[in-house]
């Protein structure tokens, strides 16, 4: 994906649906910053330039080359932070493993049957409980409603 001098003074948002891409090229562009979710989801990242006063996001520790030519500087090789050596500085809940989600960015999956908050919830959500509860409530409700309200309704 060349983006390369197209005036960007800021990541575009339609960036966001980019996540398969592979190469990217932001140079020559007066970019200031790279907000810091700006590369979520880009796991299949493996080449990106960026501008020269800019960093590779993750910091050097998420790309296996990071290299500064002319005016930009290339961040090559992106590293799966769940394998590195440094210690995570969240460290992922119990019931759970560490998956990539972009550049020096980390996720936490849920291992089956587990999930919810945390991966504390054991199962699947109890969906006849739930209607059983709901539908009876609903019935009951109208059922109420109905015998209480009939003799306010006008008669023609």
């Amino acid at each position: 994906l060349d983006l390369s001098n197209c005036s960007l003074h800021s990541v575009p948002p339609g960036l966001a649906e980019a996540t398969t891409a592979i190469v990217l090229d932001l140079t020559e562009n007066p970019l200031t910053a790279l907000p810091d979710g700006s590369f979520l989801g880009f796991i299949q990242l493996q080449s990106l330039a960026v501008p020269l006063p800019l960093e590779c996001p993750g910091g050097r520790d998420a790309w296996q080359d990071v290299t500064a030519d002319g005016s930009r500087r290339l961040c090559h090789g992106q590293r799966n932070p769940c394998n590195s050596s440094v210690e995570l500085a969240w460290p992922c809940p119990e019931n759970s493993v560490c998956a990539p989600d972009g550049p020096g960015l980390i996720q936490c999956l849920c291992d089956s049957p587990f999930h919810g908050y945390k991966c504390l919830r054991e199962g699947t959500f109890p969906m006849l409980l739930f209607g059983g509860i709901l539908g009876t409530a609903t019935v009951s409700l109208s059922l109420l409603l109905w015998g209480t309200q009939r003799r306010k309704a006008k008669t023609p």
